[in-house]
This record gives C-alpha cells, structure tokens and sequence, in this order.
C-alpha cells in the first residue's frame, strides 16, 4: 500500500486550504480516500503507484504543501477511514512527512518504508522540479493539453483562440511531454518500493527453504 501524509505549509499566515485540497483530489481511485487527518492535513491510501504519483504531483502543482509517502503494509481489516489505520505505511509516512518539511527549496516530497524509497522519491523531485516550475500563464494552456493524444496541442489552440506556436512553445518550456513520458518510471520505482518493503517479511516467513520449513544439514 502507499500511504499519503500531505501538511500544510504555513497555516496561519494563508488560511485553511484543506477544502480545497480534498476536492481537488476526491476523483482519485483510493483504498481509502483522503481525509483532515489533524489540523491542517490530510491522508488517503491506494494501493496503486500511478495513483500515488497522480496525488503527489497534484499536490505539488497547488504549492504550500508537504507531501510525504509511506510505502508497505497497512493492517487489515481495513478501517472505513484512514485515520483509524494503522501499520508500517502509515509510519512510514509520518517519517516522510516531517522530512520532507526539511527539503529546502526543492520540492517537498519524501518517500520512507522501503529500501527502494530513495529511487523512486529521487524521480518524484525531478518531476516536482518541471510541476512547481509552471507559470500560471502556462497552467492555463496546459490544462487543455491532452498527454499523448494525436492532435491535442492543435485541439487546445483551438479551445483557447491562440495559435499553434504558442501552445508548442509552452509544452516545450514547461517540460510537459517529458514529465508524462518520465511519470510511468516514477510508479515502477514506487511499485519496486512496495515489493521490497514486502520482501523482508515474506522472506522471514517463508524461512530459508522458501516454503514455510527450515532445512537442517546433518553434519555426521
């Protein structure tokens, strides 16, 4: 599972954002949709990668917001809301979190739980980089640009009563094509993350045979 915990930055000074926050993520496909957790954040867990790498870049796209994932398991039965779960995940992404409030100037996103957490988190700041990076001017244009579709920066100068070129030109600065030919990279290395926070575990189970029985070498 991936455990999202997202705070807010600096509550005080620009007022409760996490209505906001909530709608704009509401049509995402959650285990368990995202909800205030305390204050002034929120969690949610899914059990897909691509989803988890939708919400960060979501969240990051907003701004004022520290996005930290926890990957590994959440104990089951599943509770009916996130803040009743409990188990390494959600551990792991209170970690994240409060690691990610220490970032500095790059995109505040941290990834714990999982001896693969540093790959995937490494692709997710390069792809924080290009999201945080957008004029709104470009946002604006953006939004109608369908990833990957035949037609769409022609489809969306349309829309917009602008020309072609100014449509290329702000795919181009913004880095829009390579950042959803580099999101799939980003969810194969949160998935690996997964299966190897899993893996001790399974692995101990299993015993050294790998079938549930220890082997034993008579030595006389």
């Amino acid at each position: 599972m991936f455990v999202l915990t997202i705070d807010q930055r600096n509550s005080q000074g620009s007022g409760d954002r996490v209505p906001d926050l909530l709608a704009a993520l509401a049509d995402l496909p959650m285990v368990l949709g995202f909800e205030r957790s305390v204050g002034d954040e929120i969690q949610g867990i899914c059990g897909s990668a691509e989803t988890a790498v939708d919400a960060t870049l979501q969240v990051l796209r907003y701004g004022n917001w520290y996005v930290g994932i926890g990957v590994g398991a959440v104990h089951e039965p599943l509770p009916h809301s996130p803040r009743e779960a409990g188990g390494p995940a959600l551990v792991a992404a209170r970690r994240a979190v409060d690691r990610a409030k220490k970032t500095g100037d790059r995109p505040a996103v941290a990834v714990e739980g999982s001896p693969g957490a540093p790959e995937a988190e490494a692709v997710l700041v390069l792809l924080g980089r290009l999201v945080t990076g957008r004029t709104e001017a470009e946002w604006r244009i953006l939004q109608h640009v369908e990833p990957g579709k035949w037609g769409a920066q022609t489809a969306a100068a349309r829309m917009l009563g602008i020309s072609s070129q100014a449509v290329s030109k702000a795919v181009a600065r913004s880095g829009w094509q390579e950042e959803w030919a580099a999101r799939p990279a980003a969810a194969v290395l949160l998935q690996r993350a997964e299966e190897l926070a899993a893996a001790p575990a399974e692995s101990s189970a299993a015993g050294p045979t790998g079938d549930g029985t220890d082997t034993k070498v008579d030595r006389q």
